[in-house]
């Protein structure tokens, strides 16, 4: 029995297809083992969204190939598509195998061991077929995350993900409940909806789109939670918000890119929206729920970003006052139009900012979590934890804020009745079962 190492980088839709990929080796009997293990076969599902991701992945397959030199090593996803010339260069890395042919994997594994090197990288940027991958069970016990959007059709300046991911590909609506009800049988309650560009969802599909998927995936039986990946904000209408907050299942937990709070910075992004059409998202969505949990990303040091830019992003993060803000330093992305682009902001600076929009960060979010202090709440416990000497069991509210009972009880993958108390370390809320 071959023992076969996978080492996931990136996203959670890498995450997925990892995962997918590790079960179809396990049904074909590979013996599955960790990556610090001398294993026949080394996969390293790659990420290249930013120069950092690529010398992460080069890293790990070179990691690899030192572990074991015997062993087949596989360099996997969008690094490869994106360096598949440097790739091919590279004495480390034996086999490459490119999106939309993960599913392929086996295939292409046996064809090498009968010595016929299989062509394993398509040309992702003329590809309509969405690429069937399933999983039966994920790495989190509790929650299920469900990959049912490809591609992305937006070229922001700084992303190389559309030319490594190709245009929107949607899968069906009957694929995708299929699986979801597969895993409400196994025992999840949770499934988070994911995809590169989850907003696009649909548009290859006559008469779909995200809100029909999430309909569907409403009526299914067992499952009791449903969250979605990052959006855009656009997507936010009267009817999207209205149809959203009649679903019992449906959690008021919303991550919506902002990436600046400028127009002019947004506009250089290639952002399809202003600050104040975010704003007027965000303000729906509070209309109708009650303090729904509001996310975002922000990426600093943007090329040309001034200190008034930049300033504005501060002023408009603290107007509409959001429970968390991941804060990234632009990173230049050889390949995108705003690697080219003048006046690129010097390191010192982007740190400097990314700490004061870090600061203002926490101080939104224990603000957030100390409202919610007295209410009642449902928590999907998810695992034990001692802190200070005490053991509590962690879950996640509806609105996604971490959250730490008390019981003699084994509480894990269920949901518990508590009422909120305040914080309990740094993002972690203490609660009180009812």
């Amino acid at each position: 029995m071959k023992k076969v190492a996978l080492h996931n980088l990136g996203c959670k839709v890498n995450a997925y297809e990892t995962e997918a990929m590790q079960q179809m080796l396990e049904e074909a009997g590979y013996e599955i083992v960790s990556f610090d293990e001398k294993a026949d076969i080394y996969i390293v599902n790659t990420c290249t969204v930013t120069n950092i991701a690529d010398r992460k992945s080069r890293q790990m397959l070179h990691r690899a190939k030192k572990q074991n030199p015997e062993a087949l090593v596989v360099a996997a996803g969008c690094y490869v598509q994106a360096a598949e010339a440097q790739l091919r260069e590279d004495s480390a890395v034996d086999l490459l195998i490119g999106n939309n042919r993960k599913k392929d994997l086996l295939s292409v594994l046996r064809s090498y061991e009968e010595g016929v090197q299989e062509n394993a990288i398509i040309d992702i940027n003329h590809t309509k077929e969405y690429e069937a991958l399933t999983v039966t069970q994920t790495a989190e016990h509790t929650r299920a995350y469900v990959k049912v959007q490809d591609g992305c059709n937006q070229f922001c300046s700084y992303c190389i993900i559309p030319y490594a991911r190709g245009r929107v590909r949607s899968r069906s609506v009957a694929d995708v409940c299929e699986e979801i009800t597969s895993l409400a049988r196994a025992g999840y309650q949770e499934v988070v909806l994911t995809g590169i560009h989850l907003s696009s969802y649909g548009l290859d599909l006559e008469g779909e789109n995200l809100l029909s998927l999430i309909q569907a995936v409403d009526q299914i039986d067992g499952i009791r939670r449903i969250r979605l990946g990052s959006l855009e904000p656009r997507i936010v209408t009267e009817e999207f918000a209205r149809t959203l907050g009649s679903m019992e299942k449906f959690c008021p937990h919303f991550h919506l890119s902002l990436q600046s709070g400028c127009d002019a910075t947004l506009h250089r992004m290639n952002r399809r929206y202003t600050a104040e059409e975010y704003e007027k998202a965000c303000c729906l969505l509070r209309q109708t729920f009650d303090r729904p949990a509001l996310t975002t990303d922000v990426i600093v040091g943007f090329p040309g970003e001034t200190e008034e830019e930049f300033d504005e992003t501060v002023k408009f993060l603290r107007k509409i006052h959001l429970f968390e803000t991941h804060v990234f330093k632009y990173s230049r992305r050889k390949g995108t139009r705003a690697a080219v682009m003048d006046h690129q902001i010097p390191e010192r600076v982007k740190t400097q900012r990314s700490q004061v929009l870090l600061e203002l960060d926490r101080e939104h979010s224990a603000a957030y979590i100390l409202e919610q202090k007295g209410r009642q709440t449902e928590i999907l416990i998810e695992e034990k934890m001692i802190l200070d000497g005490k053991e509590y069991q962690v879950g996640h509210t509806k609105e996604y804020i971490r959250t730490a009972v008390r019981s003699d009880q084994d509480l894990t993958n269920k949901i518990v009745t508590a009422r909120m108390e305040g914080l309990l370390g740094d993002r972690l809320c203490l609660a009180e079962l009812a």
